[in-house]
């Protein structure tokens, strides 16, 4: 399966959900332009929370591009094998890093998501522009500013499109990762207190942390082949 890594970063997206729903919600919920009283209430916000999360996953896929072309220039001017071990080995400890905050083990990714608020109080006054977001124009740019959320989940994930030495990968491997998280955080847009519910869920929480631990320590144990498989199509080795 040559794109198997591009199928592992969309599930750690996926399981990740848990996370995303958790930082996210109380967002989802206000981007709401008003409460669903029936089902033609419901059928006017998919469009928006559509809107909304497609300019997310565009945020990402940027970044993922900016990232994965930073990558190629430092294995360029590091020699390109020992820096894109170095980065990925990095990458897969963020994974760890991640696995273990989803299980609750430890808040290790808690000072990153901090460091990024800098970035985030200078994007958040924009977000005033679009508010109340009515119609998918206003809910595309509104999303793309929420793409810049500090998030532990996300910057785990950036990582690793730094190990692609390429923009084309780097943003190919953001837009699995975004793709990933599009069904938790459209159900939490249109079930927003139910399925709020289950992923604050412990058992929940520790499942999908352990499944994400799980492709972390896997890509550790096989730094050696930079993955191997598993990441065929995302990290090219040389």
């Amino acid at each position: 399966m040559p794109e198997s890594g591009y199928l592992a970063v969309f599930l750690i997206g996926l399981l990740g959900g848990t996370h995303c729903v958790s930082m996210c919600g109380g967002i989802v919920g206000a981007l709401s332009v008003q409460k669903m009283q029936g089902p033609h209430d419901a059928a006017r916000q998919w469009p928006l929370h559509l809107a909304y999360n497609l300019g997310r996953i565009g945020t990402y896929t940027g970044m993922g591009a900016l990232l994965g072309a930073l990558g190629s220039v430092g294995m360029i001017y590091s020699g390109v094998l020992p820096a894109q071990m170095a980065l990925y080995v990095l990458a897969n400890l963020m994974l760890v890093a991640l696995g273990l905050y989803l299980t609750g083990f430890t808040s290790v990714l808690a000072p990153v998501e901090r460091a990024g608020h800098a970035v985030w109080r200078r994007v958040q006054p924009l977000t005033r522009r679009f508010l109340p977001a009515r119609s998918v124009s206003q809910a595309l740019p509104l999303g793309a500013l929420w793409g810049f959320l500090p998030c532990g989940l996300v910057y785990s994930v950036l990582t690793t499109a730094l190990v692609t030495g390429s923009a084309a990968r780097g943003a190919g491997i953001m837009l699995a990762f975004g793709l990933g998280t599009l069904p938790n955080l459209l159900l939490a847009g249109m079930l927003f207190k139910r399925f709020r519910d289950i992923t604050r869920n412990g058992k929940v929480r520790f499942v999908a942390g352990l499944a994400v631990l799980g492709f972390g320590v896997f890509g550790l144990f096989h730094a050696q082949s930079l993955g191997g498989a598993l990441w065929s199509g995302v990290v090219c080795a040389v």
